[in-house]
């Protein structure tokens, strides 16, 4: 990974800053703090590191940030880390975003009680989902439907939709008449397939082809 900054952010460490050297982890509910650090700390220099924890508990929730003090270091520590630490960038602090992480996971772990909870930052308006739990209700799955003017590539559109956590199958189509993309995607809950259409519906891939993504009728009670 490279990454580019603009010569006039200098040494300050300002928002964009912080946007390239924090990222966000899931780890066993069983770590500390100083046990973050030490698998961490190979990739280069920690300026701190925290766990979210249940307000009213004090337990792990299994999440946690590390701060490194260069965007080099955390782009390593993401593609170095083992998988299972899902390790992404996370949202800067001012955005609001912590809060929002705290309750959007409280509310995925009371409906998914078997596991595979979602360690991506939210954003304040995936809360509508939460909010109205009819529109879940009526027309959420596991499995969606992706459509584009171009043809798609497998092993391309395998990798964008894995970036979510949870991805069981990717089966690339297309249309000989029209040359244009079609492809279902499945994933293992439906708090993953939520995710993946809320970041991925109108994405530009490539750049200039928005991609439609729209829920497909896996078979199961959408209640569930």
């Amino acid at each position: 990974v490279f990454i580019a900054q603009s010569r006039a952010s200098g040494s300050h460490r300002d928002v964009e800053d912080e946007e390239l050297t924090r990222i966000f982890v899931m780890i066993p509910k069983s770590y500390t703090e100083e046990d973050l650090r030490e698998k961490f700390k190979m990739y280069g220099d920690i300026e701190y590191c925290s766990i979210i924890k249940n307000k009213t508990t004090g337990e792990s929730k299994g999440l946690g940030y590390v701060r490194y003090l260069k965007p080099s270091q955390a782009a390593r520590a993401i593609e170095e880390c083992d998988r299972s630490y899902r390790a992404i960038l996370a949202e800067p602090k001012n955005k609001a975003s912590e809060s929002f992480e705290h309750d959007y996971y409280s509310n995925i772990t009371r409906q998914e009680p078997r596991g595979n909870t979602l360690p991506f930052c939210g954003q304040p308006e995936f809360c509508s989902f939460e909010k109205n739990e009819s529109r879940i209700q009526e027309s959420v799955s596991k499995r969606l439907s992706v459509v584009s003017r171009l043809p798609f590539i497998q092993e391309q559109l395998f990798a964008l939709f894995d970036l979510v956590p949870g991805l069981e199958y990717c089966d690339v189509q297309r249309d000989p008449h029209t040359n244009s993309g079609y492809a279902v995607i499945q994933y293992s809950t439906a708090a993953s397939a939520i995710y993946a259409k809320y970041k991925l519906h109108g994405f530009e891939y490539p750049p200039g082809n928005r991609l439609t993504v729209i829920f497909l009728d896996d078979g199961n009670d959408s209640s569930e």
